[in-house]
């Protein structure tokens, strides 16, 4: 095994779309601003004394930089270094999901997810898909010749999973879950599972899905509203996704112009965090935004590349798991935004405003940079080949 460069067109992407959200939060996040710097002032403006037009951008801004240096320190910190912490901090994480159940604040949503700290928010779920990622990737390492097991594989899997996905379920948190569950999954296919015991979680997720659509009052109205979008719209119901489809579509093909955009002012809730890309869409047109989706694809490809040639197993399913985590977040967020999806509360990694959801994404990016810099050469990995239900992992070549 050569040291090599790091990844730098992953690195630039990451700057690019970053860029992107603070551009796009300067131009979206006014009216949020204003109402949270002068919720009292009846008329505000932003040339009145209290009123702070760019109090978002200036979070988010203070949020970047923050997340970048801890980028370039985790670029630097060994990869194994992780295989040591994975499950002190597995377990912490699994404690903090637990205890934000309990003290936890809603913000005005749904979901209890978030821990108030020194007028901070910090959201454990976010937290939840790195812990996630280090100890099943460390789980998976050392249970080989058990992955394909239903009773050594399958069922300590599910448990491991369940550990970290049901208590944010139960907040409850339906875009984390979605998450979580496809870099489980992820994880799990390449480390070798048979495809019959990924049916049968397919099968136990469907009917619990189904329970939790009959059973919980605002997961049903969410899903009524994806499949009566075009029927008349009833505010409690289709709001959100009805309100982004406007945005989108108002946008055409070239877009309005920055600070143009009306949805982000009077109609779109959570235009500069889980609906930035329809706000976005709306200023900056179909052509523009486009360019977005195309990037997180690029990502995506070079995530894979990095674990098709990482130096060892464990390496392998950490930039699985992290580049499974950001790129179906990112496609689970268009899709809300585009109404292919029900609306589930998930940020545009990189992009949209929240200082836990860019402080987590930096640090798996950096994460996987210090990886890209121990590839080989050669596909050591070629965990897309599968035979018999199982992945096959040739000896790793080690200088």
């Amino acid at each position: 095994m050569q040291k090599t460069k790091a990844d730098t067109i992953l690195f630039v992407l990451t700057l690019a779309l970053l860029l992107f959200g603070v551009v796009m939060i300067t131009s979206i996040g006014v009216p949020k601003s204003i109402q949270l710097s002068a919720p009292n002032i009846l008329y505000p403006n932003c040339g009145q004394e209290g009123v702070d037009c760019y109090l978002l951008f200036r979070n988010h801004v203070t949020r970047v930089i923050i997340g970048l240096i801890a980028l370039l320190i985790c670029a630097k910190i060994p990869y194994k270094f992780w295989r040591k912490i994975a499950l002190p901090m597995f377990t912490i994480i699994m404690f903090l999901l637990l205890f934000v159940l309990v003290f936890g604040s809603n913000l005005n949503t749904f979901a209890r997810s978030w821990l108030v700290i020194f007028n901070t928010s910090l959201q454990p779920s976010e937290f939840a898909k790195l812990a996630l990622i280090f100890y099943l990737a460390l789980w998976m390492d050392e249970k080989t010749k058990d992955v394909g097991s239903f009773q050594y594989g399958f069922i300590p899997f599910s448990i491991i999973s369940g550990l970290i996905i049901l208590p944010v379920i139960l907040q409850p948190d339906l875009g984390s879950t979605l998450v979580l569950v496809s870099i489980a999954v992820s994880i799990y296919f390449v480390a070798g599972a048979r495809i019959k015991h990924l049916a049968l979680g397919a099968l136990i997720a469907f009917l619990f899905s189904v329970m939790v659509v009959t059973n919980v009052s605002h997961v049903r109205e969410r899903f009524l509203a994806y499949i009566s979008l075009d029927k008349d719209c009833v505010e409690d119901y289709c709001w959100q996704s009805e309100q982004a489809n406007i945005a989108v579509g108002s946008g055409g093909l070239w877009g309005k112009g920055l600070t143009q955009g009306v949805q982000k002012s009077y109609w779109l809730p959570q235009a500069s965090d889980d609906f930035i890309f329809a706000a976005s869409a709306e200023e900056l047109g179909f052509l523009r935004i486009f360019l977005v989706v195309i990037v997180y694809a690029i990502i995506a490809y070079r995530g894979y590349k990095i674990a098709n040639t990482a130096p060892d197993r464990f390496s392998m399913l950490l930039a699985v798991g992290i580049t499974t985590w950001i790129t179906a977040q990112a496609f689970i967020n268009i899709s809300v935004n585009t109404a292919l999806l029900p609306v589930t509360g998930v940020t545009l990694p990189l992009i949209s405003y929240g200082g836990s959801s860019i402080l987590t994404t930096l640090i798996g990016i950096g994460i996987l940079l210090n990886i890209s810099k121990h590839t080989t050469s050669y596909e050591t990995h070629r965990f897309h080949g599968r035979r018999n239900g199982r992945a096959r992992h040739p000896e790793y070549r080690l200088n």
